[in-house]
């Protein structure tokens, strides 16, 4: 299978995305509604209002998440997702009677809001982890990123469905549809194959285990700076539902359908941006920091841009370094934890990206009621900058080098597997040679990688071996055993094969003395 899609391989990774695709179409097109329901139904366009119930509905992570994490160290994750994934179906349907009968009051969608806020608390930390136990260590960065692939092309189809549907049909039977979608990930859930799983060990019941989980990740530094960066990025940048709303709204008087195609628009960088991130081979901290700045000068040029189109064309390279960024935390995070530990560090991980949204949503809000809706993007940009500027000093500090070392680093591992792709006896373009291990053997600088499309094959190729069709290794001859002063000497007996080891003595110059057998004595008497 090609490398980007390799987790597919998995037969329980497929029912997996299928049941999560549909139900992440369900869950963009009630954020939206909810969005839309709060700014023009139950408030005139109060940017303060959405931003409290985005932030409602991402507190209790921020209390709740840590223990979270420690249940879904202890509890079989797949039965834990199934009770949240149902809790917030039903949730989704109460918020649909209520809209549809009538009844929907300001603070029952802000309960609701807090509600699906506590069953998403309990379910973002072990649906994390559940990805390594779907598909194994090995292919967990590209179960990441095809996780966020389908997330993000949901968020491709949503918001624009909903756009469509709240002005066809209304916000109501936009939350019902939501709720149905919940059943495919619950069926996906009740088919997965439980002898394909790779169990995470459980913890057992135990005192302080928060704090353990508090304590490893003091001693990972690499984790540690990940979440400072994700925390300002979470809190004050990733708060698209609310600004692109504000945006639409009030500075380009468009209507729902003109918001929720922002957010369709936004998916199509997401959706590209997760597609790069699962054929690269491992994740990487200069790439991690390099995100955080490009998603930071891009949300800058797009607080500043004049009209409703050209706002919309900048969206596509924010959603991808946002989903470039998001990608690479949650992955290093995953890959530099320990499994007993990875349920606890992923629900910090994510009290931190998502808890920080209660804080930094009502103050965005805030912002875009004081100074304008494009203030609010503009802070977000400049927060995500110095995200970047923080990731770049604290790697210099380690001795991973500045900025331009770390990106001169990983053109120069790109140029590596690229020469190992070159067959031995190709000479580039600037007169250097690739030796039969892939490098370069002659004279001329191959750091900038010119001529490697132009190479010239100069040498005959080798002929394949019959049995496989591949050139023969070459066996370099096996240097000879040295064996310690003293050592035992192995011999086989003659009459069974077997070995015996004797213990003889050297001499000081390291020889073995000769010592008479039977065979001597038989050849003396003779001679007698």
């Amino acid at each position: 299978m090609n490398n980007t899609f390799r987790a597919l391989s998995h037969p329980n990774y497929r029912l997996w995305a299928v049941g999560a695709l549909v139900s992440n179409v369900g869950t963009w097109m009630q954020r939206v509604a909810q969005d839309w329901l709060v700014l023009t139904q139950l408030t005139q366009h109060d940017g303060a209002a959405v931003g409290i119930t985005t932030g409602l509905q991402f507190l209790p992570i921020l209390v709740l998440g840590p223990y979270a994490g420690v249940l879904g160290d202890r509890l079989d994750k797949r039965k834990l997702l199934m009770g949240t994934q149902a809790a917030m179906g039903l949730l989704g349907l109460l918020q649909g009677v209520l809209v549809l009968t009538g009844a929907a009051q300001l603070w029952q969608i802000y309960a609701i809001a807090l509600l699906l806020g506590v069953a998403s608390a309990f379910d973002a930390p072990p649906r994390q982890a559940f990805v390594s136990e779907l598909v194994g260590r090995a292919d967990v960065p590209n179960a990441v990123a095809l996780n966020s692939a389908s997330f993000n092309l949901a968020r491709l189809a949503g918001p624009g469905i909903a756009g469509v549907l709240i002005g066809v049909i209304g916000t109501g039977w936009v939350f019902l549809l939501n709720a149905a979608t919940f059943a495919a990930v619950l069926t996906s859930l009740t088919r997965l194959r439980v002898d394909l799983l790779h169990r995470s060990p459980r913890i057992p019941r135990g005192k302080h285990q928060i704090a353990e989980g508090i304590r490893y990740v003091r001693t990972q530094p690499r984790i540690v700076l990940i979440m400072a960066m994700a925390g300002l990025v979470g809190m004050f940048t990733l708060n698209f539902q609310v600004t692109n709303a504000l945006m639409a709204a009030d500075v380009f008087n468009a209507g729902p359908d003109a918001y929720g195609l922002l957010g369709s628009i936004m998916a199509v960088g997401t959706f590209g941006g997760a597609l790069l991130s699962a054929r690269r081979k491992g994740p990487r901290m200069s790439l991690l920091v390099g995100a955080a700045i490009a998603l930071g000068a891009a949300t800058i040029v797009a607080a500043t841009m004049p009209s409703y189109v050209w706002f919309a064309i900048m969206l596509v390279p924010v959603g991808l370094s946002s989903i470039t960024f998001l990608n690479l935390c949650n992955t290093i995070v995953q890959l530099s934890t320990e499994a007993q530990y990875r349920g606890r560090v992923l629900a910090l991980y994510m009290a931190v990206i998502q808890g920080g949204t209660p804080i930094g949503a009502p103050l965005v809000g805030w912002i875009a009621n004081t100074a304008g809706p494009r203030w609010s993007v503009l802070v977000g940009g400049l927060m995500a900058l110095c995200a970047g500027v923080l990731g770049v000093v604290v790697l210099s500090r380690w001795g991973e080098g500045t900025m331009r070392d770390q990106l001169r680093a990983v053109w120069t591992a790109r140029w590596s597997r690229q020469l190992e792709a070159v067959p031995a006896g190709v000479r580039l373009e600037d007169g250097s040679a690739v030796a039969a291990s892939g490098t370069t053997a002659t004279s001329g600088s191959t750091d900038d990688g010119a001529g490697l499309a132009a190479a010239v094959i100069e040498a005959p190729p080798v002929a394949p071996s019959a049995t496989d069709g591949q050139i023969p290794p070459v066996k370099e001859p096996r240097p000879p055993a040295t064996r310690p002063a003293n050592a035992p000497a192995e011999c086989k007996t003659p009459q069974t094969g077997h070995p015996r080891t004797v213990s003889v003595q050297r001499n000081p110059t390291g020889n073995i003395p000769h010592v008479p057998g039977p065979k001597d004595r038989g050849e003396r008497l003779k001679k007698a």
